[in-house]
């Protein structure tokens, strides 16, 4: 493909970036790389669904994730200060509401060379045409009348509101796929489609083709949820005289059940947690989710399942419930923890394979970024649905984060908690910080682990009195054996708290010395610290969790567990 191909990754900026979308870049991206440019645009032509918020929470997502995109919106990369995007070909601006003149430029050559004209019907006239035809069981498809009149419809636009539509051909339109192969679409799909709206913006079918082709796009990578939209865009491109691009339609992701996967997955998730909580305890729900959304707000969006919550308020709803709500965004997997190079590699398999094994015949899954920018082709893509395997994608990330060594753990985890959890930040100094990172870090799937509230660092993190013990650990290691574990936690009390100084190895150097001189087992008196300590019997190595918590708070721990876990007389 030489240094000729620019691909081009377009969204709407409607919300935070889905995995689907950032498929779609990740695969433009590695097209591109090493063989051309890619850029970024910005289709916000649909004023009331977009916003500038929703722009720089896609930028930031790309930026993230490492796909860094050659010409498009600048952007400085928070973690190095790089600048991402600019305009060097000179082709911007890259944000469709800026480029109406460029539209209405070609609106107007298609009018003049009669491929386009202007329609003056009423939404409600056009929908009562369709469910005219639906009634009789056949498709709608506008065409522009018979005894269409052009002067007088010319006349009449200057005074009237009204859209453009073009005139698609009679033909059927053909083309080649780089994934599906040759594609020909007959009269079914040949209706005279709107590209200007009444509002005098085009529609996403002009915009599109126009900046294809004034931004030099040479190939069209995108799902296959757009192919019904190819044949328009081709009509238009050869009405229009420009080059037609190739194009690759990518397979859908699905579920691992099946279901497509959408948006709408984690409001509906919220939705049947929240109606099952208060089928359990109504006052209790509505006094921890009413704060978050209001009470008003939160009724109609219970009763209109069109109605969705932004995902801010989801996120808080499904924390207030104590539910994970299934991941659809990328903010979502950055929020749960995810290492952004282990998405961009689970994203790479949902449709397309490296074709290559490793040295024990096994197809190679663990790539990073590199690796498939210099394989990528349009021919190692699939035609079948993608399914979105949860449980590989944390498979993944736990094999990524067991491979970081501690000051890469503790890096990536600062920079999470700087963004989720700067409480944690503020309550802990740095040397504080490292050690926990360091001692937990082998026992974490998820840079969420180590502040979730049951995972392996949680001990640590909560009030030495907010914590419970577990049953289970309490009735094996506290009550039973003679003496009891209790009565071994109140022998090693003093020797434990005089260890000097109190860390690691001075206190399991205590605890040993103890043991020795008592003539019991370490385990013995081990497990009965940890469950003192930490609530459990699994921890880190007892020097390094005693040590974290510290002399003083181990010592109020200790006396906690003394006077609510002793064993009845």
């Amino acid at each position: 493909m030489g240094d000729s191909v620019v691909t081009r990754f377009a969204p709407s900026p409607t919300g935070h970036l889905h995995v689907g979308g950032a498929r779609t870049a990740l695969f433009n991206w590695a097209l591109a790389r090493g063989r051309g440019r890619f850029l970024l645009r910005i289709e916000d032509t649909d004023r009331a669904r977009s916003s500038e918020d929703a722009t720089r929470g896609i930028l930031e997502d790309l930026a993230w994730l490492g796909v860094h995109w050659d010409e498009g919106p600048e952007w400085r990369d928070a973690r190095d200060g790089v600048v991402i995007g600019g305009d060097p070909r000179g082709v911007g601006p890259f944000h469709q509401a800026e480029r109406r003149a460029l539209y209405d430029r070609h609106i107007e050559r298609l009018i003049e060379s009669d491929r386009a004209y202007p329609a003056f019907e009423s939404a409600d006239r056009i929908e009562a045409a369709r469910r005219a035809a639906q009634a009789e069981k056949r498709g709608y498809r506008y065409r522009r009348p018979a005894d269409w009149d052009r002067a007088a419809a010319l006349e009449r636009m200057r005074r009237e509101d009204h859209v453009v539509r073009f005139r698609m051909p009679e033909t059927p339109v053909e083309f080649v796929d780089d994934v599906l192969g040759a594609l020909r679409f007959g009269e079914e799909h040949l209706d005279d489609f709107v590209i200007r709206k009444r509002d005098g913006f085009p529609t996403y079918h002009l915009a599109v083709v126009v900046d294809d082709a004034l931004m030099g796009v040479t190939h069209v990578l995108r799902g296959q949820e757009h192919l019904n939209n190819t044949p328009r865009h081709v009509a238009l491109q050869r009405s229009l005289d420009f080059r037609t691009p190739r194009y690759a339609h990518l397979p859908l992701i699905f579920n691992a059940d099946g279901s497509k996967m959408s948006k709408r997955d984690k409001d509906k998730a919220a939705r049947g947690a929240l109606r099952a909580a208060l089928a359990g305890d109504p006052q209790a729900t509505r006094e921890r989710v009413d704060r978050i959304v209001g009470p008003d707000r939160l009724e109609r969006w219970l009763s209109d399942a069109k109605r969705q919550l932004e995902p801010r308020e989801l996120a808080a709803l499904g924390e207030a419930l104590g539910v994970d709500l299934p991941g659809i965004d990328v903010e979502d997997f950055r929020r749960a923890g995810y290492l952004p190079e282990v998405v961009c590699n689970f994203l790479a398999l949902l449709g397309w394979s490296p074709g290559q094994k490793d040295d024990e015949g096994r197809d190679i899954e663990r790539f990073d970024r590199a690796f498939l920018a210099e394989r990528f082709t349009t021919q190692r893509i699939g035609r079948a649905n993608a399914r979105f395997d949860r449980e590989k994608l944390l498979s993944f990330n736990q094999s990524a984060i067991a491979e970081l060594g501690d000051a890469d753990f503790f890096a990536q985890w600062s920079d999470w908690c700087a963004r989720y959890a700067p409480d944690v930040l503020e309550r802990f100094d740095e040397a504080w910080r490292r050690r926990f990172a360091a001692a937990i870090r082998t026992r974490c799937r998820t840079l969420a682990d180590p502040t979730a509230r049951s995972g392996p660092g949680a001990f640590a993190l909560v009030a030495d009195d907010a914590f419970p013990y577990d049953a289970q650990a309490v009735a094996k290691f506290l009550h039973k054996g003679e003496p009891s574990g209790c009565a071994l936690l109140g022998e090693v009390r003093a020797s434990l708290l005089a260890a000097q100084p109190f860390e690691p190895a001075s206190i399991e150097a205590a605890v040993r010395a103890f043991c020795e001189q008592r003539g019991v087992g370490m385990g013995r008196v081990a497990q009965p610290l940890r469950v003192a300590a930490t609530g459990g019997a699994a921890s880190p190595p007892l020097g390094d969790t005693l040590a974290l918590l510290g002399r003083e708070r181990v010592a109020r721990r200790l006396e906690r567990c003394l006077a609510e876990c002793a064993p009845a007389a």
